[in-house]
């Protein structure tokens, strides 16, 4: 018996379908991020934006978090096209190209995606200083590590893939459950439908009367 053969224990030889799921579902989510970031940056944070990043940069100094805009000067123009980059490798893992490569062709995209909206997210300030940032970030980065069609899918990944949306779960409930009491006390839903608008007996009919408000529709 090889001495190598233990390594095949650490393939997760039956995960081949739920990697490209996962995969190209976490790429879609780049897609959306990155898409989100073009049109919101600017406003938000760009050159005239609310809290602009030049002058954050200028107050901060080292303490921000990686980013390229340390070495490169920040421009709407500069963020712009590293989205439009970010969009083009997430549809490309969507459409399966990068799988067809190496292992390492899906770390390369990946690393790119992750590299870039890290430069992002680091001088994003508030607006980009909520938990799925992170996690985002997190879960890109073990994207790469899954490898391409050449290799089979690493059991190790596939436990962390695990954990982390263990941590989401049980995150998603405790900072409700420490942060208002209703949760504790199992009363959110009454809050809920005594504040939220709620659908009454004569709702079905509503649609009808907009629709004959507008006019008849085509004919098929």
């Amino acid at each position: 018996m090889d001495w190598t053969s233990w390594i095949g224990l650490l393939d997760a030889q039956d995960s081949w379908i739920a990697r490209e799921i996962v995969q190209r579902g976490v790429a879609a989510v780049y897609v959306l991020a990155f898409l989100s970031t073009f049109h919101q940056f600017p406003v938000l944070l760009g050159e005239r934006g609310l809290l602009p990043v030049p002058a954050f940069l200028d107050r901060v100094g080292g303490s921000a978090g990686p980013t390229l805009f340390r070495h490169v000067p920040y421009s709407d123009a500069l963020l712009r096209g590293m989205c439009a980059a970010g969009m083009l490798l997430g549809l490309a893992v969507v459409l399966g190209l990068p799988q067809q490569g190496p292992a390492w062709s899906m770390l390369a995209v990946f690393g790119t995606m992750w590299a870039l909206y890290l430069s992002i997210v680091s001088v994003g300030q508030i607006f980009y200083g909520y938990g799925w940032e992170s996690m985002l970030l997190e879960c890109g980065a073990l994207m790469g590590l899954l490898g391409s069609h050449a290799v089979p899918p690493p059991q190790l990944m596939i436990l962390f893939l695990l954990w982390l949306l263990i941590r989401l779960e049980f995150g998603a409930g405790m900072i409700k459950m420490r942060g208002d009491r209703s949760w504790r006390d199992l009363t959110a839903m009454d809050h809920h439908h005594e504040t939220q608008p709620m659908p009454g007996p004569l709702r079905r009919y509503e649609g009808g009367g907009l629709l004959r408000a507008c006019g008849p529709g085509p004919r098929l």
